[in-house]
This record gives C-alpha cells, sequence and structure tokens, in this order.
C-alpha cells in the first residue's frame, strides 16, 4: 500500500428522520452496523461505519435524524450528536426523500448553512416514485436553495445507484493514511451493536405501539469458549409500557428475545444465550443523567 497517493476520510450522513440514511450505510458497507425501522428516529447514536479498499479509507459517521420534535433530554442529545459532527467531517451526504420536502429538511438545510466541507445532495427512494419525470423539477427546487457539489438520485433499499454515490465521495477525499485497521468495520463494541439489535427488534415488534422512552441496557456481556451470554434490561417510564412489550403471557419478550437472538448469532458468528428483562425508570428519557448511566455519553 503506497500510503502518500492513500485517501481516507470522513463523511457525515445527515437528514430528518427515517429518510434512509441508516439502510444507505449498511449497503454501502454490505454489512448490516446500524438498525433500521420505519419508525423515525430509530437511530440515536453516531454510529461510525468503515469501508477500506486498496486504495482508500471511508470513515461514515451515521447520524441521528435531525428533528424538531419533543424537546426532552433525549431529543436534545439526538440532535447534539447529529450537529457535533458536521465541523470535523470531509464531506456531507444529506440525504432527503424524493418528492417529499418537509420543515425539517428545512431545518437540516440551515445547519448546513456554515458548513465548510463539499455536500453531496442524495436523493433516495427512487423507487418509489410513480412518475419518474417528477424527480427533475424536485431536484431543480432543492439545488435552487444552495449550491450543491453534486447530486444523487438512488435508492438505497435496492442498492441502486449507490456506485455512483460512492465514485463521488471516492473523488472528493484528502489523501491520508487510514485512521483504523483495514478488518475493521465501526468503532462499535459487540455489547453496544448487540443493545442497538434488540433495540431494533422491539421497534419492529410493536411499530407504532411502542413506547418512544425504551431503551435498552447490556447488563452482562460473557463469552464462553462455544457461547456467548448476554443479559440485557429493556427500560420504559410507566407499568403500562412494561406491559405493552411483554405481552399476553410474556409472548411479545419472547418473540423480540427470539428475533434478536438469531440477528446476534449472525454478527457474533456463534451460539448466543440471551436473556431479557423489563424494568421501569421512571422520567429517564428526560434526565441527563438518567441517559448517561444508560449509554447515552456526549459524543
Amino acid at each position: 500500500m503506497n500510503d502518500s497517493a492513500f485517501q481516507c476520510g470522513f463523511i457525515a450522513i445527515i437528514g430528518r428522520p427515517n429518510v434512509g440514511k441508516s439502510t444507505l450505510l449498511n449497503h454501502i458497507l454490505g454489512q448490516k452496523i446500524s438498525i433500521t425501522s420505519r419508525k423515525p428516529q430509530t437511530t440515536r447514536h453516531q454510529i461510525l461505519g468503515v469501508k477500506t479498499t486498496d486504495t482508500a479509507q471511508v470513515i461514515y459517521v451515521d447520524t441521528p435524524g435531525i428533528h424538531n420534535r419533543r424537546s426532552t433530554a433525549i431529543n436534545r442529545y439526538m440532535n447534539r450528536a447529529a450537529n457535533s459532527i458536521l465541523d470535523d467531517v470531509d464531506l456531507v451526504l444529506f440525504v432527503v426523500q424524493a418528492m417529499r420536502w418537509t420543515e425539517e429538511d428545512e431545518i437540516v438545510m440551515s445547519r448546513l448553512q456554515h458548513v465548510k466541507a463539499p455536500i453531496l445532495l442524495v436523493v433516495n427512494k427512487i423507487d418509489k416514485l410513480v412518475d419518474k419525470n417528477e424527480l427533475l423539477p424536485f431536484i431543480d427546487r432543492l439545488t435552487a436553495m444552495r449550491h450543491f457539489d453534486s447530486v444523487i438520485p438512488l435508492s438505497a433499499l435496492h442498492a441502486q445507484n449507490i456506485d455512483q454515490l460512492e465514485a463521488e465521495v471516492y473523488e472528493r477525499l484528502p489523501h491520508n493514511e487510514p485512521f483504523f485497521p483495514v478488518d475493521q468495520i465501526t468503532d462499535r463494541t459487540v455489547r453496544f451493536l448487540s443493545a442497538e439489535i434488540i433495540r431494533e427488534k422491539l421497534v419492529r415488534e410493536l411499530g407504532q405501539e411502542l413506547p418512544y422512552a425504551t431503551t435498552v441496557k447490556i447488563e452482562r456481556f460473557e463469552e464462553e469458549n462455544t457461547l456467548t451470554r448476554i443479559f440485557a434490561t429493556i427500560y420504559v417510564e410507566t407499568k403500562g409500557q412494561k406491559a405493552i412489550i411483554i405481552g399476553r403471557k410474556g409472548a411479545r419478550l419472547k418473540s423480540i428475545g427470539s428475533k434478536a437472538r438469531v440477528d446476534i448469532e449472525k454478527m457474533l458468528e456463534g451460539k448466543v444465550y440471551l436473556q431479557l428483562w423489563v424494568k421501569i425508570r421512571e422520567g429517564w428519557s428526560n434526565d441527563e443523567r438518567a441517559l448517561a448511566s444508560l449509554g447515552y455519553s456526549a459524543e
């Protein structure tokens, strides 16, 4: 590897909730490291995804969706996590949904006003377009608002046009030596990723019934020769929320645990014993100290 010619840089993936940022990152990496669902604000932390080739290392930073929702401590945390990265990256991918422009997109656009790094406009979910002729006027409307270094329409879900996006990224990478080992794909621990997988199954299992104030904490993570034992607590804020997650005769909690275990086994490439509990911690989502104790530390 000729390090003098090697390229390496940090790329922020920014956008409002539910535009497909995590799905895009997972497809670029060819591996799932960021959880996804149809429910907005599934991503709560910055997630680093590292893609290394013979000539470059691209460090993507998936961020929580920037939003204007309830001003609780966890909402402020997510907006901080998304905003804090903008001054420290070499390139920004601003992801929007084709044919859908909202007040929250406007907020993201305003946050990008003082960003010095190049910004690529990524128009996602083009697979949902009924009339493809509508796309160009939509793009023209956005590019009239501000200058973008390039515009890439794509479908993250169907991996359509992702090659073009990656080519645009590589073109703008600075010359640096790699920051991470060539075989490393994220800076997050398997403990963290296991908690995120459990939370994803919660989101997907309960859908609109899911209490917003729900989080997962790994209490114990024990690795043996042929088995990993994981003991995790799902925290909620009320008795009613606890009952929703447990379900009739514990059926929902059992289903969540079973689905999470399958995905964690795939990630760890080995057998997993997973034990879940549901506990009430009143007001945790609006308590800075509680957030810190549950893993929502400053990014």
